[in-house]
């Protein structure tokens, strides 16, 4: 019999049941559910709305139940609907009346947005310690490629020369944000709905602030409707993984471009690889593109809750319960995705020779040609003229700006001199950016430092 069957005379339809059932996908909020019904339990005793028997009691019979659900020595069907119900049903088998009154002064509703928001709390932590490991491996690499020179692009043009040290920060700043947005949703959904009740409270003389506490909680939400009604926060956590699984989509492109022939920057471990079935000389980079596929699925998580909550009344409807499955689907992908993306980046191995190749070609050093006539006073516009034209006589001599005489500058304008070369050497090039954020190695250990102290500063709230 279902715990709410009193106001039906029939049963309902199997198939009913089963599309109403939600415990195949909800069991994993056991842990939360039991520690909330702890928490309100012990209220209700508090406050002299049940007695202390019957707190003691619902307390060792739902901690009995949580073991025996670790050890996998209980588990539920369809019948008791989800987490919630079926754990109450077991304790009242287990302890009888005492049982019956634990769901006094309380909803579903505010039940299940309490075992959410405690679950997610705990999994975006735990996504955020993932992140915080792989930065220290973005800053491992950038200390490393600090004096690796390498092409940086525009439209997959070869643009200007960098390091591979300022690559590797460009990512460590987008992953460093990831991490902030994560810990704004967690700061923003720091809220205990519990007290809500299925919309408009209770009449009980509950105390919601003792719950929230008990909980790790750092507030109440403040209205019940909306308590129980809005998920704007697993909109906005499936918003924030869309977003980092973005980023490393992007750098999983960057890495299977590199580890191609035609780039070869990058040499990916060969457990980090996969072969081909067919063609003996392949390394495929596998997992680089699977974190890339991968990503695609995570944005339709966020779409999904998205349609199934634009058209919806206040307070709650049926339709919430699909916001588990797209919730738990992005955070199991981008926990699985990390650690062996970050693997990856630690064992893939540089081809420093390569990138200088590729950064001597491409006349990636022509704007600081424009720059070092600009420097002598000739007028932006025009030095961009003239090194246009320099370079268009490159390309038909088929030399480079470095191979040219400075015979062949001066046809283009009086103003060059021997100067020139030591402007357009790329390891001067690099070193001349010493702008804040820029690819000079001084600038580079700036930006390190920075993401180092932003490292230090969530170990120390840790400890």
């Amino acid at each position: 019999m279902k715990l709410w069957s009193g106001r039906f005379e029939s049963n309902t339809d199997e198939l009913v049941d089963e599309l109403n059932a939600s415990i195949g996908f909800d069991i994993r909020l056991y842990s939360e559910d039991i520690e909330g019904s702890i928490a309100h339990a012990t209220m209700l005793g508090a406050q002299g709305i049940i007695s202390a028997e019957d707190v003691e009691q619902i307390r060792e019979g739902l901690l009995a139940i949580r073991e025996d659900i670790a050890a996998g020595r209980l588990s539920f069907t369809r019948e008791t609907e989800d987490i919630h119900m079926s754990v109450e049903t077991e304790l009242t088998r287990r302890i009888g009346d005492a049982g019956k009154r634990l769901h006094t002064a309380r909803s579903r509703n505010d039940q299940v947005a309490l075992d959410f928001r405690l679950h997610m709390k705990r999994r975006a932590l735990e996504l955020r310690g993932l992140l915080l490991d792989l930065e220290e491996t973005l800053l491992h690499l950038a200390e490393n490629g600090r004096d690796i020179i390498m092409p940086a692009y525009t439209h997959l043009q070869r643009a200007q020369p960098t390091t591979f040290g300022h690559y590797m920060m460009a990512y460590a700043n987008m992953f460093r944000r990831d991490i902030l947005r994560l810990e704004d949703c967690v700061e923003r959904m720091d809220e205990s709905p519990l007290g809500s009740g299925a919309l408009t409270g209770t009449t009980h003389p509950i105390d919601r602030k003792a719950v929230a506490e008990a909980l790790g909680f750092a507030r109440i939400t403040q209205n019940s409707i909306d308590g129980v009604s809005d998920r704007d926060y697993a909109l906005e956590l499936l918003s924030t993984l869309s977003i980092l699984m973005m980023h490393m989509s992007r750098f999983s492109e960057e890495i299977i471009l590199w580890c191609s022939w035609e780039f070869h920057f990058v040499e990916l471990d060969d457990a980090y690889s996969t072969g081909s079935s067919i063609m003996p000389q392949k390394k495929n980079p596998d997992i680089a593109e699977l974190v890339r596929g991968k990503t695609g699925r995570v944005y339709g998580d966020l779409m999904s809750l998205l349609t199934v909550m634009k058209g919806l009344p206040l307070a709650y409807n049926k339709d919430m319960q699909e916001d588990k499955e797209p919730l738990f689907d992005a955070f199991d992908t981008a926990l699985r995705c990390l650690p062996v993306f970050r693997a990856m980046l630690e064992t893939m191995r540089l081809r420093p020779e390569n990138m200088r190749r590729a950064a001597g070609e491409g006349f990636i050093n022509a704007t600081d040609c424009a720059d070092w006539l600009v420097g002598r006073g000739m007028p932006f516009r025009d030095a961009y003229t003239v090194t246009g034209k320099l370079v268009h006589y490159c390309i038909e001599k088929g030399k480079t700006l470095e191979e040219l005489y400075l015979e062949e500058y001066k046809e283009f304008s009086e103003i060059f001199d021997e100067g020139i070369y030591e402007a357009i050497c790329l390891e001067n090039c690099v070193a001349a950016r010493r702008v804040a954020g820029g690819p000079a190695a001084e600038a580079v250990e700036d930006q390190i430092a920075y993401i180092r102290a932003f490292l230090d500063e969530r170990k120390e709230k840790q400890e």
